[in-house]
């Protein structure tokens, strides 16, 4: 009687399975002397995010195979549930990204924006966070942050 009703305060609260599903696993690929990288992977953990860093001197080639245009790759590519994630993407568009699932390889913020999550500095504007279209079709605007 005590585990059946155990059972159903768990299924009523939803806690039983909530925490195990947030947790996805991420692979983070960067260069091998990157810290801001670390800093990055960090802050997925500290989001319910279980990360395995992998270091690599052909991070352009990883970024290219996965679709992210030279001109747009961020400083380190993650895959997440069979979406790359390039650059210091902010874990809410990440997630929206998760949610939607929209029919794109992924999303990517370019470059090293001064504030985005495992950056040092300050948030000097809104982050441009672009599609990675499959099929070479033109990236566009996925999320303004």
């Amino acid at each position: 009687m005590l585990r059946i009703f155990g059972l159903a305060v768990l299924v009523a609260t939803g806690t039983a399975y909530s925490h195990a599903e947030e947790t996805l696993k991420a692979t983070l690929w960067k260069d091998p002397q990157c810290g801001c990288c670390e800093g990055y992977a960090d802050y997925l953990r500290q989001n319910g995010f279980e990360v395995d860093v992998k270091p690599t001197n052909d991070l352009a080639m990883i970024s290219g195979k996965a679709g992210v245009p030279a001109d747009m790759q961020g400083c380190h590519t993650t895959f997440v549930d069979g979406y790359v994630i390039d650059g210091h993407v902010p874990v809410t568009t990440v997630r929206k990204l998760l949610s939607e699932r929209p029919d794109i390889a992924g999303i990517t913020l370019p470059g090293m924006p001064m504030g985005s999550p495992g950056m040092v500095g300050k948030k000097t504007g809104p982050f441009t966070i672009y599609t990675v279209p499959k099929d070479g079709k033109q990236p566009t605007v996925y999320a303004t942050e």
